[in-house]
């Protein structure tokens, strides 16, 4: 079994073998502390009865330590680079495998089916920050039939997804989480258990998959058209948002709309829950 590699020398050492320099294109910064690795997985609540997929690896940390937790981990690495450092370090564990790829083209929902064989799967992931919300929101809408996803992310993404209504973080990306998801943030990350180290904290989000949505709505992609809408002029009254940023609404079926809701036409979007969106969008749609 190779070394734990939750240290700077550690990595430094595997960094320094292969020639491999950080990329910022694949937002690299790898975790230089045991500890993390350990809470992180004990958060996704790993057992022996699970399979795993890892989304970024990196050279391997957390995958070792996922790797001695679970019953299989499917590492997917976009680096290819990396893939050649992680027939190394994962040489000790027979039960994972690397993937050689972009996780927003692979095909979740048949690689669950191929490697899931009756196993609770999840996802395990520290997230690039630049490419953070295209990939949380592929593996949520996935319908793979993850039993939850764990990952790693910018801390100000993570207060976003776990934000209700009339907080200053409430948007798009709280919604479409709790939509399918309960969020929890479950660790702090600073700066500095990175190499190299990132300009801002991070944290551990661990999202509970619904069976179905946490709200019934008749047209969902409506329901998001209206979010959206209502978000992208978070200034204005969802009146005047809505009827701007959805064509074909008039701004007397919206006022109607609100006011059979209990809702008064001077509301902005910010102040409106989930399940207030729902009703709204299923009167509108």
């Amino acid at each position: 079994m190779y070394e734990h590699l939750s240290n700077p020398a550690a990595v430094r050492r595997i960094l320094d073998k292969y020639g491999i320099r950080f990329r910022k294109r694949f937002g690299q910064n790898f975790l230089i502390r045991g500890d993390v690795v350990e809470d992180i997985v004990e958060s996704a609540g790993i057992t022996e009865s699970d399979v795993v997929i890892e989304v970024g690896p990196g050279i391997g940390t957390m995958t070792q330590v996922l790797a001695e937790h679970a019953h299989f981990v499917t590492a997917v690495e976009i680096d290819r680079d990396l893939v050649q450092v992680l027939k190394e370090t994962l040489s000790g564990y027979d039960n994972t495998e690397v993937i050689s790829g972009d996780i927003l083209k692979v095909d979740l929902d048949a690689l669950v089916r191929e490697k899931g064989d009756g196993h609770p799967v999840k996802v395990v992931a520290n997230l690039p920050y630049y490419i953070t919300t295209p990939i949380l929101m592929k593996l949520l809408e996935s319908g793979a039939g993850f039993t939850s996803i764990t990952v790693m992310v910018q801390k100000e993404v993570a207060e976003r997804v776990q934000a209700g209504p009339g907080t200053k973080a409430y948007g798009v990306l709280s919604l479409a989480v709790q939509y399918r998801a309960d969020p929890e943030i479950v660790l702090s990350v600073p700066a500095s258990s990175f190499m190299p180290s990132p300009n801002v904290d991070s944290a551990v989000l661990h999202l509970k998959l619904f069976e179905k949505p946490a709200v019934a709505v008749k047209d969902e992609e409506f329901m998001f058209r209206l979010i959206k809408a209502a978000f992208n002029q978070r200034r204005k009254t969802l009146l005047n948002a809505a009827s701007s940023g959805i064509p074909g609404l008039t701004k007397e079926e919206i006022t109607a709309a609100l006011e059979s809701e209990g809702l008064s036409p001077q509301i902005r979007g910010e102040a409106l829950t989930l399940e207030q969106f729902a009703r709204l969008s299923d009167r509108l749609s």
